[in-house]
């Protein structure tokens, strides 16, 4: 038998969770527990969501129950989903600031070598939604770029260190170096092979 207060806070875990009301026989189902106890745990949200008293609200909706969010909050929350949403990246974008992420600072002539399509396109939108930045120049005074801080808060990363291992190993400089011109050469062989488009 679960606590009423544990149990509560399960149903309330599940209602958030659903994007569409859930009958009391599937709360129970997924608890586990009886149509009693379940009963008793919405009594129990439903006295912490009275209304007036947070900015979400228990309501039956088509012989289920759902969270709701308070009515007062109704224009604010129209203003707040208006906003246009940020479009997900492009194939050739993500490409782009992996490379970028995981060889920075690098120039746009090596992500074009290394992608074996130009990269004008996909670096100057990355750059332009905050992703990467310029990092000073190359030795032949290419611009270099590196990924910025709004790439890490909107990947989940405390810092660079935080990406995933492209390689099963730690590798040492040298085998970076090794990847590096792997991945150069492979990116010539492609576009040796198709023609260049736009990035």
């Amino acid at each position: 038998m679960t606590a009423l207060s544990e149990l509560a806070r399960i149903v309330e875990a599940l209602l958030f969770l659903s994007p569409d009301p859930v009958s009391a026989e599937d709360l129970a189902d997924a608890t586990g527990c009886e149509a009693l106890e379940v009963a008793a745990a919405v009594a129990e949200l439903d006295r912490a969501y009275a209304p007036g008293e947070r900015g979400l609200q228990l309501k039956r909706v088509a012989d289920g129950i759902a969270l709701a969010s308070d009515p007062v909050a109704e224009e604010a929350a129209r203003r707040l989903l208006a906003k246009p949403r940020t479009p997900p990246l492009t194939p050739a974008q993500a490409e782009t600031l992996a490379i970028v992420a995981y060889l920075q600072p690098v120039s746009r002539p090596e992500i074009t070598r290394i992608r074996g399509v130009a990269a004008e396109s996909a670096t100057a939108t990355l750059e332009e939604r905050g992703f990467v930045e310029e990092a000073g120049r190359s030795q032949f005074g290419a611009v270099l770029y590196r990924t910025t801080d709004l790439f890490l808060k909107l990947f989940g990363l405390d810092s660079l260190k935080a990406l995933p291992s492209v390689v099963e190993w730690d590798p040492s400089p040298e085998e970076q170096a090794d990847l590096r011109d792997r991945l150069l050469r492979a990116g010539e062989q492609r576009m040796a092979d198709t023609p260049a488009t736009a990035g």
